[in-house]
């Protein structure tokens, strides 16, 4: 997937979003193609799987589709969507979670860094490389916060997180990314 597809102005983007709104499956068909990139990044970078972001980026666009109507052009179409993207991608990890019936709840960080951090002592890796291998909490705040530009108290939302506890994740990434890109 790829997203070297230039973004056009937002007035004409925001025709677009009214045209698809009122059933044009082409002009839907155009926002999809400006925008699948992007998507399929997030999707990527929050679940560290291509299989599992195409599908979820399918998914996104799907419920773009069956929720264009509520979009109310408060903020950026781009903006709507790359949220609706992550609250697919957190529903999606949600219900992964009561199927598996694999569920932590600890007050104790080392047992989530014993979980989710391998280390790879004496390797150089590139970031993305190193946002991939952080906890899953710790890489969806990171990611949300300092790519997607959420801020905490969106991302305590999302999340359904104490505030405290994104800024701890947040803070918790960054020494993880540091420990992994010093050695």
């Amino acid at each position: 997937m790829s997203d070297d597809v230039d973004i056009p102005p937002q007035n004409e983007v925001q025709r677009l979003v009214t045209q698809a709104a009122s059933g044009d499956t082409r002009a839907f068909e155009m926002l999809y193609r400006l925008h699948l990139g992007r998507v399929y990044a997030l999707c990527m970078r929050l679940t560290r799987s291509e299989d599992r972001a195409e599908d979820l980026t399918q998914s996104a666009f799907v419920r773009a589709w069956q929720k264009l109507e509520s979009f109310r052009g408060e903020s950026a179409f781009s903006t709507w969507l790359y949220r609706l993207t992550v609250n697919v991608v957190f529903e999606a990890q949600r219900s992964d979670l009561r199927r598996s019936g694999h569920l932590v709840v600890t007050d104790d960080m080392a047992v989530l860094d014993r979980q989710g951090h391998r280390e790879t002592p004496g390797i150089k890796i590139d970031l993305e490389k190193a946002i991939a291998q952080l906890p899953d909490r710790a890489r969806e705040v990171f990611v949300l916060f300092q790519v997607e530009g959420y801020s905490h108290e969106e991302i305590s939302r999302l999340m359904g997180m104490a505030v405290g506890s994104s800024k701890a994740q947040l803070h918790r990434a960054r020494k993880l990314l540091r420990e992994m890109l010093d050695s």
